[in-house]
């Protein structure tokens, strides 16, 4: 695990130890937990935009489909 230092308010930390204190959780957890969570949005978004990008044009309305691409699978 890495050690890393962020540069914060005095005013914003003692606020979020004592809502993390009356939440029985640390704050070092907490933000472990925003990290990761707010990184797995960013990827999921990526990858939504790529199968978008992918998918773009395959479906244009009034497009005809063979019977193979019919019932491909």
């Amino acid at each position: 695990m890495k050690n890393i230092t962020f540069n914060l308010d005095e005013n914003l930390i003692r606020r979020a130890r004592e809502k993390a204190r009356r939440e029985h959780r640390s704050l070092n957890k907490l933000v472990k937990q925003w990290l990761s969570e707010w990184t797995y949005e960013t990827k999921r978004t990526e990858n939504y935009n790529k199968l978008m990008e992918r998918l773009q044009g395959s479906c244009e309305p009034g497009g005809k489909f063979s019977r193979d691409e019919m019932n491909e699978r």
